[in-house]
């Protein structure tokens, strides 16, 4: 049984067994039988009145602070109903209009935060069209830079093979010039080779 409950009925219960024993007292001696059975359903009486009184207070309590646990967690839908005038309905529409006062505010902060969100897209969509429109030119600008690039490589391996086949003729150039040069070399170590010619007389003389 929660602590509100025994807090309540256990003054109910001391008070009653307090009137019991001072009652059985003063009459001690004038009490029957009959009147100990009577006396022993009191008490019985007196202990489940005091428990259900215990509970009846402390029941709407348990349930305000449920309520109010649950409006702590977030849910601004929870309310406390309670159709008494004393304390405990007060507490209950004060609870209630403290709640109704919180879904408002949230509800205010909701449409406020939604009305800054559509401001922030009207100003930000401009923005974005242009950063769009940016990058599709920096990759327009990029798909030029790469096919410059390939033409420039494919000119670059043209040239190198162009060096390569003037570098091969130069070669070739040079090899035929070594071979005539040889070839001149030949005839005229031929030519010195030959036994210069014997003049006769008559040759001197004609």
């Amino acid at each position: 049984m929660p602590k509100l409950s025994l807090k309540i009925a256990y003054p109910i219960i001391i008070a009653g067994l307090f009137v019991i024993v001072a009652f059985v007292a003063f009459n001690y001696g004038t009490l029957t039988r009959d009147f100990y059975i009577i006396f022993f359903l009191l008490i019985v009486y007196i202990f489940l009145f005091g428990f259900a009184t215990g509970q009846n207070f402390s029941s709407p309590v348990r349930k305000l602070l449920k309520s109010a646990d649950s409006l702590s967690k977030g849910d601004l839908k929870s309310r406390f109903y309670l159709e008494s005038k004393d304390e405990l309905g007060e507490l209950a529409r004060v609870f209630n209009k403290i709640a109704d006062n919180l879904q408002e505010s949230r509800s205010e902060t909701e449409m406020m935060e939604k009305s800054v969100d559509i401001k922030v897209q009207a100003r930000t969509q401009p923005l974005e069209e242009t950063i769009d429109a940016l990058e599709q030119k920096i990759r327009n600008r990029t798909f030029e830079i790469q096919k410059t690039s390939t033409e420039l490589e494919k000119l670059q391996k043209q040239t190198k093979l162009r060096e390569m086949e003037s570098t091969e003729l130069k070669n070739q150039v040079n090899k035929l010039k070594e071979e005539l040069n040889k070839g001149k070399n030949k005839k005229v170590s031929k030519l010195t080779e030959k036994e210069p010619p014997v003049w006769s007389k008559s040759d001197w003389e004609k």
